[in-house]
């Protein structure tokens, strides 16, 4: 099977970076002062806008106040933060048009743990803060892909969440669950709807600097028509041979002789 795109579109948190730890410490952090839950605002915070999980947990006149705090928050605390194993490689073989980010997280935020990671900023990133909707909606993906000028349908959006993958499957791209954050049981939806949609998860065997079985993506070209083709050459693994943090890689990019 052969996936022909012209551009990936990644979200951050659990996909281009590990920072896991930092967000849930500052959740906590957060719940402890505004005498929330912890627990139960995590079960519902990644993948999404914080003022749209915040708004679930305050009251109307608060939420700015209380989205203020939470940003300041993780601004302060990038401990720990790295790159999710094969995304430098993977990043610095992509033409600079053909990618970019979409997150949920700020401008500042985002730029700051790509950076605490080790890893190149996009010339495209869309922020939830600049948008009017926010993950599950498609807004994003679809911003994007018309910054870089492409159609929505030739891009392989990279998530770890279930919003950003239905967000993802919306806007008619095709998407790769990702199960550094959430399990592969969470992220289910990747492979419905029918379409172009595909999930892939990753396995125990995936090795720094080659094709893991679980991506499915041989290479990235530009070897037709000016726009790039990712093959895949495998079946997805079950999630029984999933695991819950994980690595993900890609082969170099080839170019045209």
């Amino acid at each position: 099977m052969e996936i022909r795109c012209d551009a990936l579109l990644f979200d951050v948190d659990g996909t281009l970076v590990d920072s896991t730890a930092a967000i849930e410490r500052t959740w906590r952090r957060w719940a402890a002062e505004w005498s929330h839950d912890p627990d139960a605002i995590i079960a519902v915070c990644h993948g999404r806008r914080s003022k749209d999980v915040i708004a679930q947990f305050v009251a109307a006149e608060d939420v700015a106040r209380a989205t203020a705090r939470l940003d300041e928050l993780e601004l302060a605390d990038l401990a720990g933060i790295v790159a999710v194993p094969g995304a430098p490689e993977l990043l610095a073989g992509l033409p600079a048009r053909a990618w970019a980010v979409v997150t949920s997280g700020s401008h500042a935020l985002a730029s700051s743990r790509l950076r605490a990671a080790g890893l190149p900023l996009p010339e495209v990133m869309v922020n939830g803060p600049d948008l009017r909707h926010g993950k599950p909606h498609p807004e994003g993906f679809l911003t994007a892909a018309r910054l870089l000028g492409v159609d929505p349908g030739r891009c392989v959006v990279f998530e770890d969440a279930p919003a950003g993958v239905a967000a993802g499957k919306a806007a008619g791209a095709a998407v790769v669950a990702v199960t550094v954050t959430n399990p592969a049981s969470a992220l289910a939806q990747a492979d419905g709807g029918g379409g172009r949609r595909r999930r892939w998860v990753p396995g125990q065997r995936a090795l720094p600097g080659r094709l893991p079985g679980w991506l499915g993506l041989r290479g990235f070209t530009d070897e037709h028509e000016g726009g790039q083709r990712c093959r895949s050459t495998s079946r997805p693994r079950s999630s029984s041979a999933a695991t819950s943090r994980s690595s993900w890689s890609s082969m170099p990019p080839r170019t045209r002789t």
